[in-house]
């Protein structure tokens, strides 16, 4: 009887008792030990450790142990099986594959059909019947070997194994049929390197085995984990597997299964299944499949009970599940199980059905969708087929910096003023500008989208843009754009004023000509609203704002489930157009009482619409702010700094001050709003006194409240606190400082992407809280009586980690931006 080794970190039989880590036998490795735990009918096999691979990236080589290990186990399957490796009666072949803890599919290296020797071919032919089924199993391995192992890059295709084939006669032997097709295989590699596939098939083991070590740091994995955000110090296992053949004659078959439709979610068994065929003809899209029902039709008894281990397994597993299999002669055998990749409309749905299923429970089905996929689904976009064909003629004119996210079509023009123009007689204007100045203001307000040669996401354009809520894209080099002639030029063509584009502000890609425009959640709003309504069954008491600064953005927010919404002085009032009046105003030395009249009609006059919109919704206005990014990058404040100081301090002119708490007050008179208006970048007590003592003092029935942006205001929140009506923390500016980082940079992919790639920062301060906050934030919130006294408002994307700390701290109310409401209802309710 065959030994058990030692030591079971290191290899591991999918039989083996005790308990199992996915870290240590990767995901596929995992999954078939649970398979063959749970009876289902499983190649047998053992896995090799991740840490054997970590051994082996260290060293270059595998230990004389772990070799060892190996040969006993191989023992193992020989005994299982009845079969021999490398030899006959009954032949023994293995399959060698990669099973990363996290799912990276198609990334790293696998090799099938290993344990081919002259001995072994011979013995399958004989024991199969088919001596042009051994030639196919000698061809394939041969080929894998060569282009996994030993990197060959030219191996011979089907068609030259049919014409050798073809060149036999019937009666030509086992052994000339071996040896005439490895010749075929060998000649070729020769052509190309010095080295050889093994004959003996204990060295192709080892050989294989070092080569899915190897290909964890292959070029395409290491992109695979930075795209999607996988640790590079993960290693893969590698799973070592007794051959089952698909391809052994017409009753025999491979194929690959959803418990669930991964495109749409709709319910039932989706897939493909490929007659007289190996695992790799499926994937491969050489041959094409028939959809898994047709399975029925040929291996009924196989495919009723690959129906009832689908949904066993989802049973169990609870989660859509990505299944590969193997029929041969009528028997089928389960080869893989995962959880499977699914589009962001199927795992919204997949997630509402299980739950009213009752697979799931709530926090299981909240939990099965990502904050991502919510944001996919009710993001407006292009039409995906209309976008892939577009793609595929050739109709992209460039590639520039995706600096603000969306997907729109419109008309070229390329000066502000033409833009504006356009915009008034209702024609959706793309403003594409060499770079863009405070000048081409009214001309991007009235625009759809933004396009600019030069610049990044940190650049004038990107930063208004991202303000305003339009698409954007910056950095276009190839791109030529000339106002005065009114032509924007790429790879020799000219495109001039009118003329169509499409612009993706995710990815970049400015495409010539219309692509259709479909809502993000068509076909899926109704299947977004039943996950969301499952909310409602957790005992979350969070209170959520959205941001908005029109009639139609309020409207927004209220129809995406706010509870309230919040704006700006600022916002408003530039969206309105008013705003660079009475800063240029302030600038050429006006009085700041003349300036407070101005600027108390124009409140009055913008935010009485925004406010009839909104029923009886609460509203938290901030307070005019000279040191916002959008306004600072707007308005040359530097001088209006020179000619009113006063003005850079929250409350350092209390004209201005009371202008807006008269305005608002009289916006808001005849209307069912309750307002609060919140004092910026407040640092202490005294001036939530003076804020409040002013209010009072006016005698305007609003509340005041406070924001807090620096360290020295979130030291005395709980004084603050005690002073006004609402205390809001706007978290990512107080990260800004801590770190001594420009704002508008925590709503850019660069320069943080690459500061937080190379370790030059603790944290990435987007997405996670630093040591410093969490601890002025534990100090202020343990001083409080009611530590949801403080509101918290959240900029950019919400990130479930950052909410979770925060609703552990107490918090309960956040203020979030349109877009991120459902994604921030979900993380809430986790």
């Amino acid at each position: 009887m065959a030994g058990t080794p030692t030591n079971a970190a290191t290899t591991r039989a999918f039989t083996d008792p005790g308990e199992v880590d996915l870290n240590d036998v990767g995901g596929k490795g995992f999954g078939l030990i649970e398979m063959t735990r749970n009876g289902l009918r499983v190649p047998p096999g053992f896995v090799i450790s991740t840490a054997a691979c970590h051994e082996y990236l260290r060293t270059g080589e595998l230990s004389a142990e772990l070799v060892a290990q190996i040969h006993q186990r191989l023992d193992s399957i020989e005994e299982a099986t009845g079969k021999t490796f490398g030899g006959g009666p009954v032949p023994l072949l293995l399959s060698v594959r990669s099973g990363a803890p996290i799912s990276m599919p198609g990334m790293m290296d696998t090799v099938l059909n290993l344990g081919v020797s002259r001995a072994s071919a011979t013995a399958l032919a004989e024991a199969t019947g088919s001596v042009r089924f051994m030639a196919d199993v000698v061809f394939r391995f041969h080929c894998m070997y060569a282009e996994t192992v030993l990197e060959a890059f030219d191996v011979p295709d089907r068609n030259e194994l049919t014409d050798l084939l073809d060149t036999l006669d019937a009666d030509t032997s086992a052994e000339a049929v071996y040896d005439a097709v490895w010749t075929l295989c060998a000649q070729r590699l020769a052509d190309e390197t010095d080295e050889s596939v093994p004959v003996d098939p204990r060295e192709q083991l080892i050989g294989a085995v070092e080569a899915v070590f190897r290909s964890w740091n292959t070029r395409r994995a290491i992109t695979y984990r930075d795209v999607h955000g996988i640790p590079h110090d993960l290693g893969t296992a590698v799973v070592v597997q007794s051959m089952v053949f698909g391809n052994l004659d017409a009753r025999s078959g491979s194929g690959v299964v959803f418990t669930r439709n991964p495109v749409t979610g709709e319910p039932g068994m989706f897939g493909e299944y490929l007659e007289a065929s190996q695992g790799e003809d499926v994937v491969a899209g050489t041959r094409t499949p028939d959809p898994v029902h047709k399975m029925s039709e040929r291996a009924p008894q196989a495919y009723g009970e690959l129906v009832a281990t689908c949904a066993e397994m989802e049973r169990r597993r609870q989660d859509m599940l990505d299944i590969e299999f193997t029929v041969e002669r009528g028997v089928l055998y389960m080869l893989q199980v995962r959880s499977a990749k699914r589009t962001a409309r199927a795992a919204i749905r997949a997630a509402a059905d299980m739950y009213d299923e009752g697979l799931l429970d709530a926090a299981a089905a909240l939990g099965s969708v990502s904050l991502e996929q919510i944001r996919n689904v009710q993001r407006p976009g292009f039409d995906p087929r209309e976008l892939a064909a577009a793609k595929e003629s050739g109709s992209t004119i460039t590639t520039g910096v995706g600096a603000s996210p969306g997907q729109v079509v419109g008309e070229l023009y390329f000066d502000s003023d033409s833009a504006q123009e356009a915009a008034k007689q209702g024609r959706p204007a793309i403003l594409a500008r060499p770079v863009t100045s405070p000048t081409d203001l009214h001309g991007m307000i009235a625009s759809h989208g933004i396009v600019t040669a030069t610049g990044g996401s940190t650049s004038h354009a990107a930063v208004v843009a991202r303000a305003l809520g339009t698409v954007c894209i910056v950095g276009c080099a190839e791109l030529t754009i000339d106002p005065d002639a009114g032509t924007m030029t790429a790879c020799g063509r000219v495109w001039h004023t009118g003329d169509v584009v499409s612009l993706d502000g995710s990815t970049g890609d400015v495409i010539d000509g219309a692509i259709t425009l479909v809502d993000g959640a068509t076909g899926d709003g109704d299947e977004l609203l039943r996950l969301l309504a499952i909310t409602a069954s957790t005992d979350a008491t969070v209170s959520i704002s959205g941001r908005a600064h029109t009639v139609d953005q309020v409207r927004e927010v209220l129809d995406r489930g706010a509870d309230s919404f919040v704006t700006a002085v600022d916002d408003v009032l530039v969206t309105a157009g008013t705003l660079d009046r009475i800063v240029a105003n302030l600038d050429e030395g006006q009085e700041l009482s003349a300036a407070a009249a101005d600027l108390e009609a124009a409140i009055t006059d913008a935010f009485t619409a925004l406010f009839a919109s909104a029923g009886t919704c609460a509203v938290d206005v901030r307070g005019l702010d000279f040191h916002a990014d959008d306004v600072a990058e707007l308005f040359s404040v530097a001088n209006l700094f020179a000619v009113h100081p006063q003005v850079a301090m929250p409350m350092g002119s209390p004209e201005l001050v009371g202008a807006q708490l008269r305005g608002l007050a009289a916006a808001a008179a005849q209307t069912d709003v309750t307002v609060c208006f919140v004092s910026p970048r407040t640092s202490g007590p005294a001036e939530a006194i003076a804020l409040r003592t002013l209010r009072d003092q006016l005698k305007v029935p609003i509340k005041v409240g406070c924001y807090i942006t620096n360290t020295q205001g979130a030291l005395h929140i709980p004084e603050i606190v005690a002073e006004v009506d609402h205390v809001w923390l706007e978290l990512q500016r107080l990260q800004a400082e801590t770190y001594g980082i420009p704002p508008r940079h925590l709503l850019a992919a660069e320069p943080l992407d690459g500061y937080v790639r190379d370790k030059l920062i603790d944290i990435d301060p987007r997405k996670s809280i630093s040591v410093f906050v969490d601890g002025l934030l534990d100090d202020a919130l343990g001083r409080l009586t009611s530590p949801a006294d403080l509101r918290v408002r959240l900029a950019g994307t919400v990130s479930d980690g950052t909410v979770q700390s925060l609703r552990t701290k107490g918090v309960r109310h956040f203020a979030v931006a349109s877009d991120e409401l459902r994604p921030m209802r979900l993380a809430s309710s986790r």
